[in-house]
């Protein structure tokens, strides 16, 4: 928590004030996500009742906590003993039996609404009252999850990113029922694992991926156009990006991204509408899902430890040119760059004002630790700032026949008028 400002600090400390301690917690559902959120809960001090319906599941979680553990013990982080003391304090099971224990469980099963609500269901009849229930939810709204809860005030949203003891954001959604105690216990809980937990409103996307959807939408309305996804990627990467869009896609799998892109879009038409040639759609449709399965923008082929490697691929750009109707487009690193970034920018600055994150250093802090955000620029908003919010109107005036996700917003042209800063519109504990 050193490297976090001390604003940052300040309102983490209020969270705690407010919040329940977690001595014991529960996870629901023994899955990659669910066996990373039960392993880092555990190595951190929080004993965990792993529940899930299938041994074979239940394995798959604890062997995926052995291998965590593993790697503690192999960077020195733990001894041998704690990673004994780490694993006996994880106990599987395939029954609610001591669920009426835990102080904090949290729900990771598919995303699936229905088998959410079944879940629910049956949680809210095992666990303690004061116990709040939280999910791990990534493209799901939480008022809609907790639709039928009888007690929607102590559910709330904390959405972990793959993999879990790797990445250090977490964001905690409150829903339009969720109590502030329920929050700040969610907070510090995930303060506890070792976590930056940044709280965010609900909304389609809630706050990273709806400004990842953004950017990667902007990417996609460039390759429309005729512009080649490798020049994109190559240009990011000058920006400082660790990778481009088009592999970041493949990284994270075609098929997923493609179904993240069309629900976030889904809620917000007039900025994010349909897109008829749609890149992702396309890989989607001929089955080349990224590195999970060797093809993607990029083919992949493994190096000798296992690694994919990646190489580029004739008949991707072949497959591309298919919704390229005006054919090949030459832009200039620098246009690529404005295009990409201004729709981040202007995606975040409506966040900002729709009250989604509480602050220009919240937002900024969940995008250097959910996406990789390029460090030495400080985030979207902090970049922006560094522009000067004329050249922001400048850059969206240049732009905005391209479609309403350039449109400057009232932010946007006050600043620019009265040449103020956006991290002192939007300051931290506010």
């Amino acid at each position: 928590m050193s490297s976090l400002s001390s604003e940052l600090q300040q309102v983490f400390k209020e969270h705690a004030d407010k919040a329940r301690p977690v001595r014991k917690a529960a996870v629901l559902g023994a899955g990659i996500m669910g066996g990373g959120i039960t392993i880092t809960s555990a190595a951190h001090g929080v004993p965990v009742l792993m529940k899930d319906i299938a041994e074979a599941q239940l394995e798959l979680g604890m062997n995926e906590a052995r291998r965590q553990v593993g790697r503690l013990v192999q960077k020195e982080k733990i001894t041998p003993e704690q990673a004994e003391e780490v694993m006996a304090s994880i106990d599987p099971t395939l029954e609610y039996l001591g669920f009426d224990q835990v102080d904090a469980v949290i729900e990771a099963v598919v995303e699936n609404l229905d088998l959410k609500h079944r879940v629910l269901d049956e949680l809210e009849n095992v666990v303690r009252d004061e116990a709040i229930i939280a999910t791990n939810t990534s493209s799901l709204r939480i008022d809609d999850i907790g639709q039928h809860m009888k007690h929607p005030e102590r559910f709330v949203g904390m959405h972990f990113f793959n993999p879990v003891p790797v990445m250090p954001l977490v964001e905690i959604i409150q829903g339009t029922k969720t109590r502030d105690e329920a929050v700040s216990t969610a907070v510090t809980w995930a303060l506890k694992m070792g976590k930056t937990p940044i709280v965010v409103q609900d909304c389609p996307g809630f706050l990273v991926n709806r400004i990842l959807t953004a950017y990667t939408r902007a990417f996609l309305e460039l390759v429309a156009e005729g512009v080649d996804f490798e020049h994109i990627d190559k240009s990011m990467e000058a920006f400082g990006w660790p990778m481009g869009p088009a592999y970041l896609e493949d990284v994270i799998g075609i098929d997923t991204g493609s179904h993240v892109s069309d629900v976030i879009s889904a809620g917000y038409p007039d900025r994010m509408p349909h897109i008829e040639n749609d890149a992702f759609r396309l890989m989607k449709s001929r089955d080349r899902l990224g590195q999970k399965n060797g093809k993607g923008f990029y083919d992949y082929t493994p190096d000798d430890s296992g690694r994919p490697q990646k190489h580029s691929s004739p008949e991707a750009h072949e497959l591309i040119r298919t919704i390229q109707p005006n054919g090949r487009k030459e832009l200039s690193v620098e246009e690529i760059q404005q295009r990409m970034m201004l729709a981040m920018i202007t995606e975040s600055v409506h966040c900002l004002e729709d009250r989604v994150v509480g602050s220009a250093e919240e937002l900024d802090t969940a995008l250097l630790m959910g996406v990789g955000f390029p460090r030495d620029k400080g985030g979207a908003i902090r970049y922006a700032d560094s522009l000067g919010a004329k050249a922001v109107l400048a850059q969206c005036e240049l732009y905005r026949h391209l479609g309403a996700q350039y449109e400057p917003t009232a932010t946007i042209r006050k600043l620019a008028e009265t040449d103020g800063s956006f991290y002192d519109e939007f300051p931290a504990g506010n």
